[in-house]
């Protein structure tokens, strides 16, 4: 929140002056009233005066009447003159807030996307869906007000601090009686600070489940309508609502106790002052005019309902700051600046080497001692148990994920010491479950395609029939053209569109992590003699296969077993043992 309010410190230097103008006006006109109600007092004074000596003291009269009349209409001038400032400082404290606010918010949310992508996704998984949305929106905006709500909380304190230098400037004994009572307007304001600190946080934190919830079962309503657990489903999201709304009352209790007490001992205060000011005004020690200022200053230090509100905003912009904190600490993965030897002929390049690698999901390790030489063009399989590995050795294979320890080369570069740029033209993915990106299927297949390599709608459709989906894309409404919303695919179609993108993108390494499962069995054969074709412009292929078929059409098949490679071989070799064979279920092809 600090760094933001630094990023945009003229702006907020802004605010912070016009407010604490605004703030020293307000100050100024108790004192300017006073004045010129006593002005108004002596030139009634004096007109009385002049009315029952006219004869005896006519033009001297006259000239003081005079004078009064003209110090009298100048002070008028000076607090309509502050009134005209305070309006003005008004207009300009509420445009700079609402420009401050927009801007750091806007800032903040850029920052967590940026962050977001830049993390290993599975870093970022420890946050779900639901609860990184209302971080990026609602947290957010509050924590986005957090710079403009410490200027104008620093401005406000001018008010009450100032009201009581001008009560003691005006009588100290008006000062000592407010200054009686100030100790428990702190304590006041201590309490509420603290409690309203916890209901806060704890009214975000049941806001972030409900969220995270309610996004689990939109991506999960086709389930849940074919399960007919609607009513769970709905009981379970509303489940956090109790708390949220027990959290969210407290809030309003603790800020209504707080201001009630303030109603209570505000008035107090000022009647002090009000009863000494009279007493003084009674020994000709006070003007009437300055009665009425200090009833003013004494209001203005006893300011507590606009330094309650203050701290309710910038509570809640330090508790939402500090969940955005959260999200921010996740590590970035590091980006070096090497870039890769370049290569004539694709089976030149490409070779892919896995040394000593060792990695976890979250705290749990699961890959141990992984040691894996992928042959520039070669296609190798990755085969195994469900929970053995597969997926995140793909992820650290094409460095989606960091490993705790060991190294990923590619061509004898480490991925750490590439830049990303780099790292991304190299090594492409294809997933299970790909997600599009773009307007129209054409653009989601071409997402991935660097710039300055040929026309893309040739390349797009190069790698469309390269994926079996040239032919469905074709009867499309539209064709490459049709809007992806207007394009219902099935899941074999989602998968080849995911395929094509990863086509064309025509990088030294592709990454398979299961994209074929859906595929049917004609379609997934044409695909995989795609994929393991070779020959000048043939790539690097890493596919995670599910399939014995699958395994038979690579080149090598590597055997992950319980977080470590137990052997690497042909799959007709590796068929030969019995453990292998029952990986693919007694049923599998050969």
């Amino acid at each position: 929140m600090l760094a933001e309010g630094r990023r945009h410190r003229w702006r907020t230097a802004a605010l912070f002056l016009s407010a604490t103008a605004a703030a020293g006006a307000s100050l100024a006109l108790p004192a300017a009233l006073g004045h010129t109600l006593d002005l108004l007092l002596t030139s009634a004074g004096v007109g009385a005066g002049t009315g029952q000596g006219a004869a005896s003291t006519g033009s001297g009269s006259a000239g003081v009447d005079g004078t009064v009349a003209s110090g009298t209409g100048g002070w008028l001038a000076v607090c309509a003159a502050l009134t005209c400032a305070l309006v003005v400082l008004d207009a300009a404290e509420t445009v700079l807030t609402g420009t401050l606010n927009s801007r750091t918010t806007a800032r903040l949310r850029s920052r967590i996307a940026g962050h977001l992508l830049a993390v290993s996704p599975l870093r970022a998984g420890r946050f779900s869906s639901g609860d990184l949305v209302t971080r990026c929106t609602g947290n957010a905006a509050h924590a986005g007000t957090g710079p403009a709500g410490a200027a104008s909380a620093l401005a406000a304190l001018v008010t009450p601090v100032g009201g009581l230098v001008a009560l003691a400037l005006l009588d100290l004994r008006l000062a000592a009686v407010f200054a009686a009572g100030t100790p428990l307007l702190v304590l006041l304001l201590r309490a509420f600070s603290r409690t309203s600190t916890a209901c806060v946080t704890r009214y975000q934190e049941a806001q972030a489940r409900i969220a995270g919830r309610l996004v689990e079962a939109l991506s999960g309503a086709r389930t849940i309508a074919a399960a007919g657990i609607e009513r769970r489903e709905r009981a379970r999201v509303l489940e956090p609502l109790a708390e949220l709304s027990e959290h969210g009352h407290r809030t309003w209790r603790v800020q209504g106790r707080a201001t009630a007490q303030a109603a209570v001992l505000v008035p107090l205060l000022q009647i002090a002052v009000v009863a000494v000011g009279g007493l003084l005004v009674g020994e000709g020690e006070l003007s009437v005019g300055g009665l009425v200022a200090a009833t003013r200053y004494a209001a203005l230090a006893a300011g507590v309902g606009t330094l309650v509100g203050q701290l309710n905003a910038l509570v809640r912009s330090r508790t939402a700051a500090l969940r955005l904190t959260q999200v921010l600490a996740v590590p970035e993965l590091r980006e070096g600046h090497r870039v890769l030897p370049e290569t004539t002929a694709r089976p030149c390049g490409g070779r892919l080497e896995l040394r000593g690698v060792h990695a976890s999901y979250g705290d749990e390790p699961v890959l141990r001692d992984v040691d894996l030489v992928v042959p520039a063009g070669a296609t190798v399989a990755v085969v195994g148990r469900s929970g053995s590995g597969k997926s995140l050795l793909a992820a650290v294979a094409g460095r989606l994920a960091e490993p705790d320890a060991g190294r990923v080369l590619l061509d004898g570069v480490d991925l750490a010491d590439l830049a990303s740029a780099q790292l991304r033209r190299a090594v492409g993915f294809a997933f299970e479950r790909p997600v599009f990106f773009g307007a129209t299927v054409g653009e989601a297949i071409a997402a991935g395609v660097p710039a300055g390599h040929g026309p893309p709608e040739a390349r797009v459709r190069h790698a469309a029939a390269m994926a079996c989906a040239d032919d469905f894309v074709r009867t499309l409404p539209h064709g490459y053209d049709t809007p992806r919303e207007e394009a219902p695919l099935s899941g074999g179609e989602v998968q080849r569109v995911g395929l094509a993108r990863a086509f064309a993108q025509d990088t030294r390494v592709l990454i398979l992590d299961d994209a074929t499962s859906s595929l049917d069995t004609v379609t997934e054969l044409k695909v995989t003699r795609a994929l393991t074709r070779t020959g000048e412009g043939a790539g690097t292929r890493l596919v995670v296969a599910h399939r014995a078929s699958t395994a038979a059409r690579a080149d090598l098949t590597a055997w992950l077993e319980g977080g470590r490679i137990r052997a690497v071989a042909p799959h007709e070799h590796l068929w030969k043992t019995p453990a292998y064979r029952a990986l693919f279920g007694s049923g599998a092809d050969e």
